[in-house]
């Protein structure tokens, strides 16, 4: 049997990237899939987003291997469309048993220069997303007193970011979340963890790097300056930590940062 048989997991930004990969990875392992996505280009940041056709995609890959998934366009800043899919997601599957929070943006900006829309969108997204997503899982969660809850935070959620203010601040303040849902939701056995990966070989990457005129590589390399000698980790790393934090394998790990960086915090 599957590790994750009879599991349901609702995964935010699941069209691409690091959602994508996991949402692939819980379901080769037996685990009914909902992705939610944005599923549109939004004003802020000018790079790529995931798309309904490569939700659709997903859906398409999932079943061909005789997975289950229901695909679920929305903000995670939108309340309306969050409480539409988790509902759909509970209509469909009859629970939710793994929630990861991965869903989120990032550009640069330099303090003096930043708007007050830059700053709102990386706080909506990254930090308000989450706390709108988990207040509409948790209680299903609670109700079945069990549940894993895992926040896609970065290695900034644990470091400081050059013309990265607001992406940092968003990041530490869903590590902050983390721990503070950790000693909550503790009573009703959900588990609450968060994942700080360096720079990830995505489409994120690839639109950061066309904002600042250079390449992947060089962009991956000037955030990362990862001790190991790779320029990015990909999307499989995340989705591999993610399965096993998700598993009885980790079932007393609650409140804690798991850094997944290349040894970059080390140097």
């Amino acid at each position: 049997m599957a590790d994750f048989e009879n599991k349901v997991a609702f995964i935010t930004g699941a069209a691409h990237g690091q959602g994508r990969a996991t949402a692939l990875a819980l379901a080769k392992e037996g685990a009914a899939i909902a992705a939610f996505d944005v599923a549109k280009q939004i004003e802020y940041p000018k790079y790529e987003f995931g798309t309904s056709a490569e939700l659709k995609s997903l859906k398409d890959e999932i079943e061909a291997f005789g997975g289950r998934c229901e695909i679920f366009a929305g903000d995670v800043r939108d309340d309306k469309a969050v409480t539409a899919a988790v509902e759909g997601t509970v209509a469909a599957f009859g629970k939710i048993d793994i929630l990861f929070n991965n869903a989120g943006i990032c550009a640069y900006a330099r303090l003096h220069e930043m708007t007050d829309e830059e700053w709102d969108a990386m706080i909506d997204i990254n930090l308000k997303g989450p706390f709108i997503v988990t207040r509409r899982v948790a209680p299903y969660m609670m109700a079945a007193k069990s549940g894993v809850i895992i926040n896609n935070s970065s290695v900034m959620g644990l470091r400081g970011g050059n013309r990265l203010s607001h992406y940092t601040a968003s990041k530490w303040g869903l590590t902050g979340l983390t721990k503070a849902w950790a000693i909550e939701l503790a009573p009703y056995n959900i588990r609450v963890v968060s994942i700080h990966p360096t720079g990830v070989n995505t489409p994120m990457n690839d639109g950061l790097a066309a904002m600042e005129g250079k390449t992947p590589e060089e962009i991956a390399e000037a955030s990362a300056g990862n001790l190991l000698p790779v320029p990015w980790i990909e999307p499989e790393d995340t989705a591999n930590l993610v399965l096993y934090l998700a598993s009885d394998k980790a079932r007393y790990a609650t409140g804690s940062q798991f850094v997944l960086d290349a040894g970059l915090l080390s140097v």
